[in-house]
């Protein structure tokens, strides 16, 4: 990989998906510039505590990000109106499913949206299946 990146790690309520992506991210590929956004300051704090390069809170800061991202990784309740409880707003959804980069959702069941077939998979396996996505990304020129 010759250029820096931007992945954008977007999370909410506590922050813990968020956490655990920049950790194992910035494990593996140190290189890249990692932007978090969370809905809510607990999110962007546990973030930023996870080696977050840059840290944003609320709507505007991720329609912001959005624009400066390659790559958008989160919960794929991101684009989902009302979502988590309410801290995804629907401008929010709107402007991460129409950004220009890249996304990979981790999917998880909750907050009245259930994914079907994923209810056997941990959060380990699904982190560990979208890092394997953002190499592929970038291995194939495709972001």
């Amino acid at each position: 990989m010759s250029d820096i990146r931007t992945i954008l790690v977007i999370d909410a309520q506590g922050g813990g998906l968020g956490r655990q992506l920049i950790t194992t991210i910035k494990k593996d590929l140190p290189e890249l510039h990692i932007l978090a956004v969370g809905t809510n300051s607990s999110a962007t704090a546990a973030m930023l505590k996870a080696g977050a390069d840059e840290a944003a809170t609320g709507e505007n800061a991720v329609r912001v990000a959005c624009r400066k991202a390659d790559v958008i990784m989160g919960p794929v309740g991101m684009v989902i109106a009302d979502a988590m409880l309410g801290e995804i707003t629907p401008a929010m959804a709107c402007t991460i499913a129409q950004a220009g980069a890249k996304r990979i959702m981790i999917p998880f069941s909750n907050c009245d949206n259930y994914i079907a077939g994923v209810s056997d998979f941990s959060t380990g396996h699904l982190i560990e299946d979208a890092l394997k996505q953002l190499h592929s990304c970038f291995a194939s020129s495709g972001c």
